[in-house]
């Protein structure tokens, strides 16, 4: 008997070192945080969710749609960004589930030619830049959703504007727009999946979503959200009509919310393909994310645990292991922090790029100190408090 009572201590020991999580603050308090933010950091728009034990348990909207003034609501379509990347890897899990992908075998398994040998595409890198270049042979599904293919963000950002494998793939984590885009390649090309239909059926769909699509609809149109950039002008919705994985997804706070929730206690997923998509497959070797291919710190100075998992960054706090992952452009601020053994989200998407300072205090605010590691992502940006 004093075994199994000694096996039970053990195992409850990493549980008995994590602090216990505050209460999450009633939606008023919420609410008052919020508008105080936006005050100080001058955002003109901003939506929250809340997920506590693995449901929605708050969704609201601030502010403003647009410059007329129109009311920023729970169901505008806002623009999705970076966590397009997220809903997609939630999508290739589905896949791997149904015997249809495997993570670890190289893509040129699944491509009828070699790579660079299509010809080039609009919603595709050139992937013939990387003729003479072997190494994309070596390339699988799990090194693009951990970012270690080798690319740059994306092509048109390099000197020459061409795509190139920077180093040898899986060795280290370099963000990369460009690698996702390559899987959805794979998945078009090599399985003749349409990657727009397959996230639409599988997962907002299956999930209810009525104002969330990989491009733009017209429906859309009558509750949209523009943006303001960090100097204060409008930008227009980008009504995007081609699929990419990379970024092109639209979104409500509402659709948001259950996205977050299925991807958290993993809906219509394994166990096994839950648990890998928020492990730590591959550590982060950088003292910010960008720039892409700054020099990696020396093994002292890293974060031991911050960690590349699929389609998010995973990391430890006191609350135990969480993930993340953010989102953004010229006018849009958007991330996505969850605790997993409270099973606790908060989702934020701002039409107002400024809005980004106060996602620490804000999460902080909903979730209690989370180890959320915003140094690493924002760089040496000016929080607000």
């Amino acid at each position: 008997m004093h075994l199994i009572r000694l096996a039970l201590l053990v195992a409850a020991l990493p549980l008995l070192a994590w602090a216990v999580p505050p209460d999450i603050p009633a939606n008023a308090a919420i609410d008052a945080e919020a508008a105080r933010l936006m005050a100080a950091t001058q955002a003109q728009g901003l939506a929250v969710a809340v997920i506590d034990g693995g449901r929605v348990v708050h969704v609201a909207a601030y502010g403003k749609r647009n410059a007329a003034g129109d009311p920023l609501l729970p169901d505008t379509v806002m623009y999705g960004a970076s966590l397009t990347k997220t809903v997609f890897a939630y999508t290739v899990m589905q896949l791997v589930d149904s015997g249809k992908l495997d993570l670890d075998e190289p893509i040129a398994t699944y491509l009828p030619k070699p790579l660079p040998e299509y010809p080039t595409e609009a919603k595709y890198a050139a992937w013939a830049d990387l003729a003479g270049d072997t190494r994309w042979r070596r390339i699988t599904p799990r090194m693009l959703l951990t970012h270690s293919g080798g690319f740059a963000n994306f092509a048109f950002l390099e000197p020459d504007r061409k795509l190139h494998i920077h180093f040898d793939p899986g060795s280290r984590y370099a963000y990369s727009g460009d690698g996702m885009i390559l899987l959805q390649f794979v998945l078009e090309q090599g399985l003749n999946i349409d990657v727009g239909e397959t996230m639409q059926r599988r997962v907002f769909n299956r999930l209810g979503l009525s104002r969330t699509g990989m491009q733009w609809r017209d429906d859309f149109a009558p509750n949209v959200a523009d943006g303001w950039k960090a100097d204060g002008s409008v930008e227009p919705h980008d009504k995007r009509s081609r699929v990419r994985a990379a970024g092109s997804m639209d979104t409500s706070i509402a659709d948001m919310a259950r996205i977050a929730a299925a991807h958290l206690n993993g809906v219509n997923l394994s166990e096994r393909a839950t648990a890998a998509m928020t492990a730590p497959g591959l550590p982060i070797t950088t003292a910010s994310q960008f720039p892409t291919f700054q020099a990696e710190l020396p093994p002292a100075k890293r974060r031991a645990d911050l960690a590349a998992g699929l389609g998010v960054v995973t990391f430890d706090g006191p609350q135990g292991p969480g993930y993340y992952k953010g989102g953004h452009n010229d006018s849009t601020g958007n991330t996505w922090v969850c605790v997993k053994q409270a099973k606790r989200c908060v989702v934020i998407l701002a039409n107002d790029v400024r809005a980004e300072r106060a996602f620490p205090q804000l999460v902080k605010f909903i979730l209690g100190e989370t180890g959320t590691p915003w140094d690493w992502e924002y760089g040496r940006m000016e929080f607000a408090r």
